[in-house]
């Protein structure tokens, strides 16, 4: 008698709205798990379409053309005699539904919609989808006419229900149901279910790897049971990326892990259990069975299907290993790295061009594409040919062959300083060393000649001519000057990008690429449409914290000196006259609070959902000892004050790989006003008194001190 199942899940590279390339990939994966044995395979969720579709979840072409691939899936040979648990949008009684499609030899199973939505942070799923409110409950779903064509069935259950094969049960979560209080897991285990699986649409963020692998294990712990967990992997059109980390576990354990990062667009990861150890380790869990003893029942939809063999003795078995994890320098290497590749190869541009400061910022998103280059290199040397063949395709020649990062760099990065006159010689340097030790084809200008045409076209108009502060000029003059020195360099880097390769007797053009931190943006310490005005960013998402634990492990991982100097630096925009050939401004000035300061008021901002009266209470006690009452709420108010004045930069913000949880991106992650009463005068009032107490407060002690 059978007990030993193979069982394969899934991470996949799709693309929103991609349904002939996302086919293609499902159908690849289905073909794998086969070859390795598995009679059942997982895919992520909404796969047929790819998860981010957004608002074209409305459109009936989504729906029409997700039953298309559909109906391909269930003809083709690939998905004979294996379940096969696809994702898709469908329609039931004129309700779009986020489900899973289980299907073997051209017959539908079930149809289980997704029963919690996510709906907070970068998710809007109620705007498209309604969740299935109705729990242990199917109701019949009427095949459209292209589907009962293939599978000649008129009706299928649809609903929350279970599958039973021949020898065992099966159950599905979808994403966000792993994350709720009461997850389905719970109940389908007391039930008799052994197989529980959840395909996601998971996105990365720094350290999120631990929360759902301890979801995973602590699923199965508990209440014993095989979990599989399918994600997609890459970028899918927006700015998240979503990072894979397949996974199949057991009774609290992990037996197979997939990576969080990587260049291939299929990776299918299988396991070979023995469904008595689910068995036995429920066995002697007391309280499981009287809870077990209970449960209302779920519908069962019979199977005439086995994952076992009759003869599986020799069989050997999946072992138990311990989950790798990567340190933050690592997991921006990889992440940022290979959102930029998809967003590379599938915008068909010819490569990148960055306007390289020699500040730490610039230096992270240029040591990012050079991260980039050596896991193209790798991923060309372990043999994968999709890569060889993007890489071909990027560069317009059809026989090269990438071996060097430095050399492939070459090709794809374009770097330029911009010098005007408050420039250093010390950031020229800098940038020069890091551009010869990645391998960049880089550039030197200077845009003085631009300031001066365009202050000469102010000066023709209104006859005046604005200084600097350190020229005895008022602040108003002081911000235009620098504004317009780092306008100009966005006008400057645009036309380069589009026309730096044809000088160079080359084809195509560069995407510009950003280098403007999660803090930085948080605050609104940038120009509107400054060079920071791009395409994309890959360090949008990152704090100025994490950017500096990330470019001390690219020096050290890759070898580049440059780094160094780079790292010793202090932050400066470089756009205000030099005193004595030396930097004069130093951004922490500028800002009035350290990055460190920053990443926490940000924490709190968004995180913590704090306003200014409560950031100050909590910051009172965080920085006792640091700081008196009245400097913290100095702080806070110059804070709250500087973000909302700023705050309509947000809007502008160039699209950023989203790696950090407090992300001020208005676009769908960060929904606030752009207008505010920037003077919060209800909310510093409340701040004052409390700093006025507690001072009146600290004297009386003082006073009662003999």
């Amino acid at each position: 008698m059978g007990r030993k199942v193979t069982v394969a899940t899934c991470a996949l590279n799709q693309w929103a709205l991609d349904f002939e390339g996302n086919l293609q990939r499902i159908l690849k994966s289905i073909e794998i798990a086969k070859q390795k044995g598995a009679r059942y395979r997982l895919g992520p969720e909404l796969e047929i379409c790819g998860y981010g579709c957004w608002d074209h979840y409305h459109e009936s072409d989504t729906l029409l053309h997700s039953l298309q691939v559909l109906a391909a899936l269930l003809v083709s040979p690939v998905t004979q005699d294996i379940i096969c648990d696809v994702g898709m949008p469908v329609m039931h009684r004129g309700v779009r539904y986020n489900c899973r499609v289980l299907f073997l030899n051209r017959r539908i199973l079930l149809i289980r919609p997704k029963m919690a939505l996510a709906n907070e942070g970068n998710y809007q799923e109620l705007r498209w989808f309604t969740p299935w409110s109705r729990s242990r409950q199917t109701e019949e779903y009427f095949l459209p006419r292209m589907i009962q064509e293939v599978t000649e069935q008129e009706t299928v259950p649809f609903g929350d229900a279970v599958l039973a094969t021949q020898d065992t049960c099966i159950g599905s979560e979808v994403c966000e149901e792993l994350w709720t209080p009461h997850s389905p897991h719970i109940d389908m285990g007391l039930d008799g279910v052994e197989i529980f699986t959840n395909a996601s649409g998971s996105h990365h963020v720094l350290r999120k790897a631990h929360a759902r692998v301890d979801l995973v294990t602590m699923a199965t712990s508990k209440n014993g049971g095989i979990y599989l967990l399918a994600n997609q992997k890459g970028c899918d059109g927006d700015r998240l990326y979503y990072d894979g980390c397949a996974m199949v576990a057991m009774n609290g354990r992990v037996f197979a892990q997939g990576s969080q990062f990587s260049l291939a667009d299929v990776e299918v990861l299988t396991a070979t259990l023995d469904l008595e150890d689910v068995r036995s380790y429920r066995a002697e869990i007391s309280s499981r069975n009287l809870a077990a003893s209970r449960v209302s029942p779920y519908p069962r939809v019979k199977v005439d299907f086995a994952l076992s063999h009759r003869e599986d003795v020799p069989e050997p078995l999946s072992e138990a290993l311990e989950w790798k994890y990567h340190s933050v320098g690592e997991e921006i290497s990889l992440g940022p790295a290979c959102w930029l590749w998809d967003f590379l190869r599938r915008s068909q541009q010819a490569g990148f061009f960055l306007p390289l400061s020699g500040g730490i910022d610039s230096a992270a998103t240029a040591c990012l594409v050079y991260s980039m280059c050596h896991q193209v290199c790798e991923a060309v040397k372990d043999g994968n040919q999709d890569v060889l063949a993007d890489v071909r395709a990027i560069t317009s020649q059809v026989s090269y062959t990438p071996q060097d990062p430095q050399e492939l760099c070459g090709r794809l990065l374009t770097t330029c300083y911009m010098a005007s006159e408050n420039s250093s010689q010390e950031t020229s340097d800098r940038a020069r060393e890091l551009a010869e030790q990645i391998g960049s084809h880089h550039v030197r200008l200077s845009i003085d000649p631009a300031v001066k045409a365009v202050m000469g076209i102010f000066h023709l108009v209104t006859g005046k001519s604005p200084r600097f502060a350190a020229h005895g000029g008022s602040s108003r003059e002081n911000v235009a000057l620098q504004n317009i020195q780092a306008r100009l360099r966005m006008v400057i880097t645009y036309l380069f990008a589009q026309l730096s390769l044809w000088s160079r007797g080359a084809g195509g053009g560069l995407l510009v690429l950003g280098s403007t931190n999660v803090d930085e943006s948080l605050l609104g310490y940038l120009t509107k449409y400054d060079c920071s005005s791009a395409d994309i960013n890959p360090i949008g998402g990152v704090s100025k914290t994490d950017l500096r634990t990330f470019v001390q492990f690219c020096a050290e991982r890759f070898q580049l000196p440059a780094l160094q100097r780079i790292l010793a630096a202090p932050a400066t925009a470089e756009l205000e006259p030099l005193a004595d050939g030396r930097v004069s401004q130093t951004d922490e000035e500028d800002m009035g609070m350290t990055y460190e300061e920053l990443s926490v008021f940000g924490r709190l901002r968004k995180l913590a959902k704090m306003g200014p009266y409560s950031m100050f209470c909590r910051l009172l006690h965080t920085w006792a000892g640091v700081y008196t009452p009245r400097q913290v709420a100095d702080k806070v108010k110059r804070f709250f004050a500087t973000y909302s004045v700023n705050r309509h930069k947000a809007a502008t913000l160039t699209p950023a790989c989203h790696a950090e949880n407090y992300s001020p991106d208005d676009s769908r992650f960060d929904p606030r006003p752009l207008l505010y009463r920037s003077g919060w005068p209800w909310q510093f009032r409340c701040v004052d008194t409390q700093v006025l107490q507690l001072e009146r407060g600290q004297r009386q002690d003082l006073d009662g001190v003999d």
